[in-house]
């Protein structure tokens, strides 16, 4: 498809020009800075939409086979749970949801279970599946970062909890096929703050209703509902905001397989590191990085290697080692990786 009007961020920044083919790259770049929808041109050719990769040496393994029916049966609880709250006006401890998350997070190294989402199949209940993966994403982070064990537990159910607000904005508006109104865009937006309402009203601990409130605030001010700066940001919330973003680039789509996570390291730094908090966001997509040393790759030109340097400056363009030929991606401008082998 051909975009149809400008986009521009909060801060009225030219995000995509009219005109622009919309690549994998550019919906995942509208994805980073939360652009629900964008106009289309209406004459544009067919084309038969690819097939979403598969990963086999992931989704063949048990260890994969084992977490997919865990994360199933665990996906229901997680439902059941979530309405319950909003339904029911239930309150009282939550502590039990945090079972589940911490039972899917163990069934690997960081790695791992990032892995494993990545390949997971697409489910229709994306507001139900988003809260997970942002909750075990928040779980590995917050492990990277050295926090306590009390902290990990907090850091998973603000992931968990961070878009309950959702379960309040009508269906029809969440699941419109075509593009919303300025109206339905606000309303969605609401969520934020519909969030901080339900979590605060059944007295959760503070930590959580923030980062319902605040996880789409920016620490350089450009995020909703209050453009926050940093200092004033929840730092948990600040977590949570990186998690979002990270799964919303890397689930399976369908017009798209999971993307390289160097595809999306490379997103956060083209947009600016400044938008987050600098230690959450740096040391995240270095561990990251880090734990595809010695990774077998393609290449966009076709060529197949083994990534044997990450380069500190440039995270998201490692040096790739092809036969006898050493390729440095900061280096060669259009290259990149295109798959993980």
């Amino acid at each position: 498809m051909i975009l149809g009007q400008d986009i521009y961020n909060l801060g009225n920044h030219l995000i995509a020009a009219k005109g622009t083919v919309l690549t994998d790259n550019i919906i995942t770049r509208l994805q980073y800075y939360s652009v629900l929808c964008a106009y289309v041109e209406d004459d544009v050719p067919k084309e038969t939409a690819a097939e979403p990769e598969i990963h086999s040496w992931v989704v063949d393994t048990k260890e994969f086979q084992e977490f997919q029916k865990q994360y199933d049966s665990d996906l229901e609880t997680f439902r059941n749970d979530l309405n319950d709250i909003v339904g029911k006006n239930a309150g009282g401890s939550i502590d039990h949801m945090y079972e589940g998350v911490q039972r899917l997070a163990s069934a690997g190294t960081g790695l791992n279970v990032l892995e494993m989402m990545r390949n997971l199949r697409k489910y229709d209940d994306s507001t139900y599946t988003h809260a997970i993966n942002v909750a075990l994403i928040c779980n590995i982070m917050a492990r990277w970062l050295g926090f306590s064990e009390q902290e990990v537990e907090l850091a998973s159910m603000c992931g968990l909890m961070h878009d309950i607000g959702k379960l309040k904005i009508p269906s029809d508006i969440i699941k419109k096929p075509g593009s919303l109104t300025d109206e339905e865009y606000a309303i969605i937006k609401n969520h934020t703050i519909e969030g901080y309402r339900i979590l605060s009203d059944r007295g959760i601990h503070q930590h959580i209703c923030n980062s319902a409130l605040m996880h789409h605030e920016r620490c350089d001010g450009t995020g909703y509902p209050y453009k926050l700066h940093g200092s004033r940001i929840d730092h948990y919330a600040k977590l949570v905001a990186i998690a979002d973003i990270y799964d919303a680039m890397t689930a399976r789509r369908v017009y798209r397989g999971p993307m390289s996570p160097f595809d999306v390291i490379q997103i956060f730094e083209d947009e600016g590191l400044s938008r987050y908090d600098t230690r959450y966001i740096i040391t995240f997509l270095q561990r990251v990085a880090d734990s595809y040393m010695n990774a077998h790759v393609r290449l966009n030109d076709g060529r197949e290697g083994r990534i044997i340097y990450i380069n500190r400056q440039e995270i998201g363009k490692p040096t790739v080692q092809c036969g006898s030929m050493i390729v440095d991606l900061r280096r060669e401008k259009g290259l990149k990786i295109a798959q993980m082998l």
